[in-house]
């Protein structure tokens, strides 16, 4: 891929311009127009005034400016993080040996999604499955003789509220209207996983007469 600062110096050799001419109209060194033109952008002042030499350059050279700094900033990115690695591995990156790994980070990358996926299939195997109680909150006080119970659970568990079956929706919510009776009333959840795992909450509640 051709580089911006080729780009930059093709322009400039069809415009029959040498580097002082290009430094006298845009009032930039001569030996910052090498390093733009040469890549080497660690020898330019900062980030920002790299950013204002090219879209000068761009400007006097007939370049489009946003698509020139574009690839620019793509390139500049690149440099500073192929930098800031180890040595070692910098190297392994930009040549062949990087290339000679790729499948094996390949089939590492794979196995681990593969693994992951069994993981998260399975977890239930070990771990109870996650029940969360709505309503009513311990120690509501409810009003008449029927009580809305709902909660939150794993999709393909069975639950039972005060030992009754109730119907779990494709989110794992779920809902029963159960009947009290006036006093305190102790309201049992039971979720069951497939593979026989359970969670309990229990709540008790005080229901008054109307």
């Amino acid at each position: 891929m051709i580089r911006v600062g080729q780009r930059l110096a093709e322009a400039r050799f069809k415009k029959g311009l040498n580097l002082e001419d290009v430094s006298q109209a845009t009032k930039i060194k001569t030996e910052f127009l090498a390093a733009i033109e040469e890549g080497e952008y660690e020898k330019l002042p900062s980030p920002a005034y790299a950013q204002g030499f090219v879209r000068n350059y761009a400007k006097l050279v007939g370049l489009p400016e946003k698509e020139t700094l574009a690839l620019f900033r793509r390139e500049f990115a690149s440099d500073n993080m192929i930098k800031v690695l180890p040595q070692s591995f910098s190297e392994d990156y930009s040549g062949s040996k990087f290339k000679n790994k790729q499948p094996y980070i390949i089939i590492a990358l794979v196995f681990l999604i593969v693994f992951g996926f069994i993981a998260y299939q399975f977890r239930f195997v070990f771990l109870n499955p996650p029940l969360s109680i709505v309503s009513p909150v311990n120690n509501a006080v409810i009003l008449g003789s029927q009580v809305i119970v709902t909660g939150k659970t794993d999709p393909e568990a069975t639950v039972e509220v005060n030992n009754n079956p109730v119907a779990v929706s494709q989110d794992g919510s779920f809902k029963k209207n159960l009947n009290v009776f006036p006093g305190k009333n102790e309201i049992t959840v039971e979720s069951i996983n497939k593979f026989g795992r359970q969670s309990t909450i229990a709540r008790e509640i005080d229901v008054k007469s109307q």
